[in-house]
């Protein structure tokens, strides 16, 4: 007849080794849990703060890294960027709005590779934004970073069987402080538009003034 005591002490173990087991168990998942909740937690951060069509970050993002970057004491000159679509209303009557969407992405992407990484965004609609480092932050070399861009947005971009070309007026404005950032995009965009106005008679890399 076995031991009382034995058997008793086995069922002790075992009763032990399953509950190990359950807060193992219990353990994982609440881990599992943990991850899936600061994975949507990310999301949601990424979501508030990048725009959903092109990826890049929104406006309020922009304003906010671009007050981190201007406080840099260790950064280089900074250079404030507006872009606006030429005539993108006729894109959507045309083509439709999938394919405007198309062009703002492909737009989109095209700016970030030229951007590299300095910081762009989308506004919103067509106007695009961005802070470019530059060595000077003198008028020749925002002439030339704009001829750069320009040239960066120049080629036709593909929509199903066709390409349709899109044309961009730009302006840029130096920025040194987090105090003179409206104004240098004030500046940046009063460009802009001078460049829209001027743009039916001048080629597109040409499509630019600088305040």
């Amino acid at each position: 007849m076995p031991d009382p005591m034995t058997v008793a002490s086995g069922i002790s173990a075992a009763g032990a080794l399953i509950s190990a087991w359950q807060l193992r168990r219990r353990a994982v998942r609440a881990e599992a849990e943990i991850e899936l909740l600061q994975a949507e937690l990310a999301a949601e951060r990424h979501a508030a703060s990048h725009d959903p069509l092109t990826g890049l970050p929104n406006r309020r993002a922009f304003f906010r890294l671009a007050a981190t970057l201007l406080t840099d004491p260790a950064g280089q000159p900074l250079v404030a960027v507006v872009l606006d679509l030429d005539n993108f209303k006729q894109v959507n009557d045309r083509y439709g709005h999938a394919a405007g969407d198309q062009v703002l992405i492909s737009v989109a992407q095209r700016l970030a590779a030229f951007a590299g990484n300095n910081l762009v965004a989308r506004l919103g609609g067509d106007e695009f934004a961005g802070l470019l480092a530059s060595p000077t932050a003198d008028r020749r070399w925002i002439e030339h970073a704009t001829r750069r861009l320009c040239e960066a947005l120049a080629a036709p971009i593909p929509l199903g069987g066709r390409s349709i070309q899109v044309t961009a007026s730009v302006g840029l404005a130096p920025v040194h402080c987090p105090t003179q950032l409206t104004d240098a995009l004030c500046r940046a965009d009063a460009a802009m538009y001078e460049a829209k106005t001027l743009g039916a008679a001048r080629p597109p890399r040409q499509l630019v003034a600088e305040y």
